[in-house]
């Protein structure tokens, strides 16, 4: 064999990378393979190749019997047992080729002859070609598989190159590509040949034919990464993303928090104008994005996550790992979200299960909660505040209020207002809020608190009963100012029904007689002076309608 091909294998190693070494040791199981072609070739071989010249021999390994049989009952044992999909019975095993490696260690016993042929041929030369080919790509897979191994999570930028029904090919470099697979895709994107997109890198596998690289666009740490990419607060580590929740294609929210001080996170995030956070949505082709800052406070963290809609009040359970949000009526659609949108990214981000309610609702629930046996029934702190509302807090165990002081001490009183508690110092309250001391010594506190309390609860409900009565007195006297009035319109209709019905009686006798020897003048008989009369009332007639006229 020429000196060509070791010079063509350092070629190749420079190229490809691949060690030279493992081109030699793939060049030696071709020739070997080849000469297992030949005719009359020896059962068990190996080829010993020069590294430098290039020259290989064939030997022949000459086994005892009984080693023989020991390696092939135990190349057998190793075996995997296959069946048969036609009979669905177990094949038998075929007798297998011993494996070079298992022979090595018993090479003191294995005797060898030189049986290499004197001319190859064409099919020897194209079967080490195949194997060649074959070793060079099994080791940039394995070269490949080394580079990417600790790549999982990373983002990379590829190249799409096919995309079909199944799985789009991204190029990552040349002679590297990863898989995209249909499940791994956002359903209101496209994928065009030689369209440049950004992915996270979520297995690596050297097993198989095709590419060992998959990659993802539905992964919560794409976002991540592009944030990263955005942010340099966040890539020097000042800033952190807590959290991720998302549903590809629709909205993310994501929880930041800041490490350093003066640092604003969401403002990090959001950027000059929107810049930053742009760039994302545009990456994710308008994917909207929430930005919330963390705390280390379930509730406040919980109503945070709930954003765009406003919170009125959240009531958190550690022991379950429930939140009860309660959100003004107009809120109360926003904060669920299309089909739930919003409230399952809350609950996903935070970690905690989210009941929605609505202040009607939650009212309505609230009066219609019972005491048993003195314990509240959904354990939440029976304290009444001075605004009216219930304690948010969970009770203590074996105790119907929470740990605050203030509301402990009103276990030694037969009401749950805490106003009951404003005569008394803060001294006086821890006095009252610790139990080991003995009732009798804080039992003038007690006395002197619910007395000022009632004292107080009889005033403001006189000053009540007082403006009620007054306002009592208030109605009556309109309804008297009105029942008055009526009655003086009605006296006042009547007075001017019986002026006109007087005036109408009084007419006939006021009627002008006619003067004597009015009636003898005119052949025909008829009075001249009322003829005369008449075209003067005409006349005034007509003038009154032009002075109306032109009024």
């Amino acid at each position: 064999m020429s000196r060509e091909i070791v010079e063509a294998i350092r070629g190749l190693e420079q190229e490809k990378g691949i060690d030279a070494e493992t081109l030699m040791a793939a060049l030696e199981d071709a020739l070997l393979s080849a000469y297992k072609k030949t005719p009359g070739a020896a059962k068990y071989a190996r080829v010993d190749l020069d590294r430098d010249t290039a020259d290989f021999r064939v030997f022949e390994l000459i086994l005892p019997p009984e080693l023989e049989e020991k390696l092939v009952a135990q190349a057998i044992e190793e075996q995997e047992q296959t069946i048969d999909p036609e009979t669905g019975e177990l094949r038998e095993p075929e007798e297998p080729d011993l494996d070079p490696e298992l022979l090595a260690p018993y090479e003191d016993q294995i005797s060898t002859r030189d049986v290499t042929p004197e001319n190859f041929g064409r099919i020897a030369a194209q079967t080490a070609k195949q194997v060649i080919l074959q070793r060079i790509r099994e080791a940039e897979r394995h070269m490949m598989f080394e580079e990417y191994q600790d790549r999982v999570g990373e983002l990379i930028t590829g190249i799409i190159q096919q995309s079909d029904n199944r799985y789009t090919l991204v190029q990552l470099r040349e002679r590297v590509e990863a898989l995209l697979p249909r499940s791994e895709q956002v359903w209101n994107e496209r994928y065009d040949h030689g369209m440049r997109v950004k992915a996270v890198i979520t297995e690596v596998n050297a097993e198989g034919k095709g590419p060992g690289i998959v990659v993802s666009r539905r992964n919560s740490e794409l976002i991540k990464q592009l944030f990263e990419l955005e942010v340099p607060e966040i890539a020097d580590s000042l800033v952190e993303i807590v959290g991720v929740a998302r549903e590809p294609g629709y909205r993310s929210k994501i929880a930041v928090i800041s490490h350093a001080d003066g640092v604003d996170p969401v403002g990090a995030c959001v950027g000059p104008r929107g810049s930053r956070v742009r760039m994302v949505v545009s990456e994710l082709r308008g994917e909207k994005i929430d930005i919330i800052p963390y705390n280390e406070e379930p509730a406040r963290f919980v109503a945070k996550a709930l954003s765009p809609a406003r919170v009125r009040e959240v009531l958190v359970d550690d022991e379950k790992q429930e939140a009860t949000v309660i959100v003004p009526d107009d809120q109360l659609s926003l904060a669920i979200g299309r089909e739930g949108q919003n409230a399952r990214l809350a609950a996903k981000l935070t970690g905690w299960k989210v009941d929605i309610k609505s202040e009607t609702e939650f009212s309505q629930e609230e009066d219609e909660l019972t005491y048993e046996d003195g314990e509240e029934a959904d354990g939440r702190c029976a304290a009444v505040l001075s605004a009216g509302r219930r304690c948010p807090n969970a009770a203590l165990s074996g105790s119907r209020y929470c740990g605050l002081p203030q509301h402990q001490a009103l276990a030694r009183f037969e009401t749950n207002q805490v106003t009951v508690l404003t005569p008394l110092s803060d001294q006086e309250i821890s006095q009252l809020a610790d139990s080991d001391l003995d009732e009798s010594e804080l039992r003038p506190l007690v006395e002197r608190a619910t007395a000022e309390f009632e004292q107080t609860e009889r005033e403001v409900a006189e000053a009540e009963q007082a403006e009620q009565a007054a306002e009592v007195v208030t109605d009556e006297a309109a309804a008297d100012e009105a029942e008055e009035a009526e009655a003086e319109e009605i006296v006042e209709a009547e007075s001017v029904e019986n002026t006109a019905a007087e005036e109408t009686e009084e007419e006939p006798a006021s009627e002008p007689k006619p003067e004597p020897g009015a009636e003898t003048q005119g052949a025909d008989g008829d009075n001249e002076q009322p003829v005369a009369a008449e075209v003067r009332s005409s006349e005034e007639s007509e003038a009154s309608a032009e002075g109306s006229e032109e009024s």
